[in-house]
């Protein structure tokens, strides 16, 4: 029988993978909208800008020609597989863009908050479209829910009574087992080294004898000499 938690965990894990699709959509279709006015207010303000300064046409071509090479730029540095060198050039050429684009926002005439604002538009439609390439979903935390999800609902299992009394009289044998050859290996070290002690008094009572016999004979080959010179010198 499942508990509450497992059966919470068993729904959450079913609908984890189509909430997760659900948010990447919405966040992609927002993004999308934020995109799409962020570069009609910069397109047509800097439009509307060129115009007063006498570009005719180009006014209107001109600021549509540097958005679509902002967001081609973005396209190339933020896909997957793309080569390196093309990643590079591409966001090199996106940082003239987008310098250029907000240079012409921001000297269009008017307040200056208001200047700064269409200037930074242009910084947040590089960033929107940053933000949408990255978005994807993290399979690694996707897989690592999934193992968490399925140990909570694995049932715990009852181990079987005589099971439970065999494997407990098996662990005290090993036990016993274990305690009986510490004791063992216990009992050889201490008759090794009373092995050892004994031999080493043994050669130290030998070596002390031998020392006593040497100067046994050391002191008799004195005593003889000694005996010597005093006969020598009172003949």
């Amino acid at each position: 029988m499942m508990t509450l938690t497992q059966e919470f965990a068993a729904e959450y894990a079913k609908g984890a993978v189509p909430g997760m699709l659900r948010a990447i959509r919405t966040i992609k279709r927002a993004n999308n909208l934020i995109l799409v006015g962020a570069l009609a207010a910069s397109y047509l303000h800097q439009a509307h800008f060129l115009v007063s300064l006498g570009a005719g046409m180009f006014a209107w071509i001109v600021p549509a020609v540097f958005d679509l090479a902002m967001l081609s730029m973005l396209t190339v540095s933020q896909t997957a597989g793309m080569a390196t060198d093309a990643k590079r050039a591409a966001m090199k050429i996106l940082a003239v863009v987008v310098i250029i684009s907000a240079a012409v926002n921001f000297a269009a005439p008017g307040p200056l908050g208001l200047r700064v604002i269409f200037a930074l538009v242009v910084g947040l439609v590089a960033g929107v479209e940053w933000v949408a390439a990255k978005i994807r979903p993290d399979f690694a935390a996707i897989e690592a829910r999934e193992v968490e999800a399925t140990l909570d609902m694995r049932p715990a299992r009852r181990l079987d009574p005589e099971v439970a009394k065999a494997r407990a009289a098996k662990a005290a044998a090993t036990r016993r087992a274990n305690q009986a050859a510490a004791a063992k290996a216990a009992r050889v070290a201490e008759e090794s080294a009373r092995s050892r002690a004994a031999k080493a008094a043994e050669r130290a009572a030998r070596v002390r004898a031998e020392q006593s016999e040497l100067d046994q004979m050391l002191n008799q080959t004195r005593v003889m000499y000694t005996e010597e010179v005093g006969a020598h010198r009172t003949s």
